[in-house]
């Protein structure tokens, strides 16, 4: 994995579609930058003013988008002791790619359910990723 650094976080601007009837909103294509294989696409809900942290992937690239709501992404560069925060969603819609080894942490901000997808490069595996408390990486959220 070598060294770690919050500027190998690629946050990548979106396309969206306005059409008759609905919005079309690209997410991703094998072409892009951050594209780094699939293995798996899924869905998070995250309430509004609810926090999910922190995680920290060891093998999986994430691909994070959020076509429904707004969230804040928060990223932890452990060596520096340092934080990225981005919002995405409706208001700002990118995608974030994130290589493994960054703790991460997110917040529902607008709607009462906020709708993230991943597309990553590995399947989801219970023991590749680790887990932190929320109170063990000092963040103030608010």
């Amino acid at each position: 994995m070598g060294s770690l650094n919050l500027d190998q976080i690629i946050v990548t601007p979106l396309n969206r579609i306005a059409t008759e009837g609905g919005d079309v909103l690209h997410g991703m294509k094998s072409i892009d930058s951050g594209f780094n294989g699939f293995a798996e696409a899924y869905f998070s809900w995250i309430d509004k003013n609810s926090i999910k942290a922190w995680k920290k992937h060891n093998r999986m690239t994430m691909n994070l988008m959020v076509p429904v709501g707004m969230v804040r992404f928060v990223f932890f560069h452990e060596p520096s002791n340092k934080f990225s925060t981005i919002d995405i969603g409706d208001k700002n819609y990118v995608r974030v790619t994130v290589p493994p080894g960054f703790w991460f942490g997110f917040k529902g901000l607008t709607l009462s359910k906020n709708l993230v997808l991943n597309i990553s490069n590995i399947l989801h595996e219970k023991n590749e990723s680790d887990r932190l408390g929320i109170d063990l990486i000092k963040y103030d959220w608010n």
